[in-house]
């Protein structure tokens, strides 16, 4: 009995070492936020011994709009890669019973922290600064180029010099289009991807709606001259990159576009992902490239060069190096 109730009370130690269970919304949040006891001093110092802030999420079960920020601000790779570089990000349910300690040493339930701090809406984020101040807060779903534009006011200090509200009239971004982007090359629904032999090669495009990159592709990347020879060459199709539109996937299997974006581990939009006429997945791009390497992308595998070429910078000097023979110019960036 003695051994019985040490053993428990290894357990109880163990268990109560660990961070508490992850945040409990059917909501999937990005793999890159935090699990912590959630000790907003703790997240706070942490955070600022990072050089970083700290970022809070209050979101609920079947929120379209929380959905709307994680599925589509945070598959945006810019966004993404602003926000690990500046902030460590923490979610709170505002219906549930985790404990959180405040910055004063008080404990709450997450419920009773929301209701505390008048979150009457979701998804709200609350960014607090190095002493644990709120500095902003968005009540509500931003869209991307808003968003980008509040992690930029925060990443910056810019409250030292100005409002949010002040920021914002001059500092958002265009907003993008809240539509996908209708193309005649775009093969129609249903969706049988399964490869035929002497078939063309197939491109699949993941995209958002709100997603700059995706308008630049579609307004310039596939406008090009040299492109449109090379999008004759491939079966193109595109879905949502959380669509449940059935489809039959190239290895055969019959799923949903959003369940073969998440086999494939499509994080970000635009991505497309290159498929060999037998099948194989052969190459991929996960963000929007500038027209000369979109263009080298779908030439590197319309002619089979990643069969003999497997490191694709290595294609691309050689694709500029014969097109400067032929006396073309060759812009990188334009």
């Amino acid at each position: 009995m003695r051994l019985i109730l040490v053993f428990l009370s290894l357990l109880l130690a163990a268990a109560s070492a660990m961070p508490q269970d992850a945040h409990p919304h059917e909501e999937s949040l990005p793999a890159w936020f935090a699990e912590t006891f959630l000790d907003l001093r703790e997240d706070v110092a942490e955070a600022a011994k990072a050089k970083k802030r700290l970022l809070v999420y209050f979101g609920q079960d079947g929120c379209p709009y929380c959905r709307e920020l994680l599925q589509t601000n945070f598959s945006q790779k810019r966004i993404v890669d602003k926000t690990q570089r500046h902030f460590t990000a923490v979610a709170i349910n505002i219906w549930g019973d985790r404990e959180v300690t405040t910055m004063d040493g008080r404990t709450q339930t997450e419920k009773e922290f929301a209701r505390a701090l008048g979150v009457q809406f979701t998804p709200s984020v609350l960014f607090l600064d190095e002493k644990g101040q709120v500095v902003a807060r968005m009540n509500g779903y931003y869209p991307p180029h808003r968003f980008e534009a509040v992690l930029d006011y925060v990443a910056g200090h810019m409250e030292r010099k100005r409002s949010i509200t002040a920021h914002l009239r001059t500092a958002a971004r265009e907003a993008a289009s809240p539509d996908l982007h209708a193309e005649p090359f775009l093969i129609p629904p249903p969706h049988d991807l399964r490869r035929r032999p002497g078939g063309k090669p197939l491109a699949v495009l993941f995209e958002t709606r709100h997603c700059a990159g995706c308008d630049e592709l579609h307004r310039d990347g596939f406008r090009r001259p040299e492109m449109r020879n090379l999008l004759n060459g491939f079966d193109i199709v595109r879905f949502p990159l959380f669509g449940t539109e059935k489809i039959t996937a190239p290895d055969g299997r019959a799923t949903t576009a959003g369940d073969w974006a998440r086999r494939l581990k499509i994080a970000y939009s635009p991505s497309i992902v290159f498929f060999a006429p037998d099948g194989r997945e052969v190459f991929r791009i996960e963000a929007y490239l500038r027209p000369f390497h979109l263009a080298g992308s779908f030439e590197y595998v319309a002619t089979g060069a990643y069969a003999s070429e497997p490191e694709f910078q290595r294609f691309l000097q050689g694709r500029a190096g014969r097109l400067r023979e032929r006396g073309e110019a060759v812009e990188l960036w334009k």
